[in-house]
């Protein structure tokens, strides 16, 4: 894939923003738990990253598809590195660092679906799930190096190297995105508003069976994935026994998983984009969190949060994959939107709901409440019907 100009261009441009993403989010936590020495402050640096994706979404979607998309996301990533490069210089300010936390996420709200719409135009159908798949693999190799690299460049240089690092990767994303010419077919031009393109977009998930299976599968593991992603310090701590680098060992496996994911889809080529596969990895990830539930011994646990990165990696890739080649171009902007905001909408009534559950009930029911939901997303899938072109869908099948 790499041998292409143009996805070497979106891939690399790719890349760079999501390091700086992981670099920004992993120094403002940092930054902000040592201004306020509050888990509650940390908590709002979530909240600032949730919120402009339910606020934003429903604009975001519609403007990608109404505007050239590579021109998105250079803005978006222009807008950033003046915001990672304000909080640089003026990072003493906790009311300065959510603003500006929030206005990160903000610009990935527009860039992240520009980017999964502009793709297919990048590459051939039959293409899209290796090209899917090396993307995959690079954020997570960078989630990986970045965080515990701006962690360190933190302590060490202080948070405003740490920043500036941060703009610069924008910065570079923006170069490399300056020479990448896509070849999109020109937009229809339309009097509709923002709001009416937005309603053709969910006229079309409750209409189409595969995607309104697939938001129903979204949403439940979001209200899974959110609590127990959040709280599986909790676990390690309470169950396991373990902290520090017990614990660092545990999302380690998860890490690993991940990055083995691609392997196993390159054997499953043939098969990544049926749903059967796409659903099939909700189930298994929700039969994962019933071991992890079960279990109280550290080297299961291990191996289990290594299979739950393979399903997690399996997942995300046939997913996007199957999205990308089954909705029409004209709304694949809106569409993909339309999910971030499903699952971030779910993500945080998650957060909420975990906390109180687990301190009402025990880590472990929250556990198993979590693979019930993800086994639920699973049998979604068996409404699903075989996979086929949305209406308006063109090109091969």
């Amino acid at each position: 894939m790499l041998a292409r100009p143009g996805y070497r261009r979106l891939f690399a441009a790719r890349t760079v923003s999501q390091a700086g993403d992981i670099a920004q989010f992993t120094t403002i936590a940092l930054l902000i738990y040592e201004l306020t020495g509050s888990g509650i402050g940390v908590s709002g640096v979530a909240l600032a990253e949730i919120a402009p994706v339910l606020l934003l979404a429903p604009l975001a979607g519609p403007l990608v598809d109404r505007l050239p998309r590579v021109q998105v996301m250079l803005a978006a990533d222009l807008v950033r590195l003046v915001l990672a490069a304000t909080l640089a210089l003026w990072h003493s300010d906790v009311a300065v660092v959510y603003a500006v936390a929030f206005g990160l996420s903000a610009g990935a709200v527009f860039f992240n679906p520009a980017a999964g719409s502009v793709l297919p135009s990048l590459v051939t159908d039959d293409e899209l799930v290796a090209a899917n798949s090396g993307i995959w693999s690079a954020a997570v190799l960078s989630q990986i190096a970045m965080a515990p690299l701006a962690g360190l460049l933190a302590a060490t240089a202080g948070f405003g190297w740490a920043f500036a690092v941060n703009a610069a990767s924008f910065g570079l994303s923006a170069v490399l995105l300056r020479g990448l010419r896509a070849g999109e077919a020109p937009r229809p031009v339309t009097t509709a508003n923002i709001w009416t393109q937005g309603l053709e977009a969910l006229r079309l998930l409750r209409s189409d069976r595969l995607l309104r299976s697939l938001a129903v599968a979204q949403a439940l593991a979001a209200l899974s994935a959110g609590a127990t992603s959040a709280l599986l310090v909790v676990l390690a701590a309470r169950q396991l026994d373990v902290t520090g680098a017990g614990y660092g060992l545990l999302l380690a496996a998860i890490g690993v998983g991940a990055l083995g994911g691609p392997l196993l889809l390159s054997r499953l080529a043939a098969h990544v984009r049926d749903p059967r596969t796409v659903f099939g990895a909700f189930g298994l990830r929700g039969v994962v969190d019933l071991v992890l539930a079960t279990v109280t011994a550290l080297p299961a646990a291990v191996a289990a949060l290594a299979v739950y990165g393979v399903g997690t990696s399996v997942g995300n890739v046939s997913f996007t994959s199957l999205l990308q080649s089954h909705v029409p171009d004209a709304l694949r902007g809106r569409v993909l939107t339309a999910y971030d905001l499903i699952w971030h909408s779910m993500r945080l009534a998650s957060l909420v709901l975990g906390g109180v559950l687990t301190d009402l009930f025990g880590i472990r029911f929250l556990f198993y409440a979590g693979g019930v939901l993800l086994l639920v997303a699973a049998l979604a899938g068996l409404g699903a019907g075989p996979r086929s072109r949305a209406p308006g869908a063109i090109g091969p099948g």
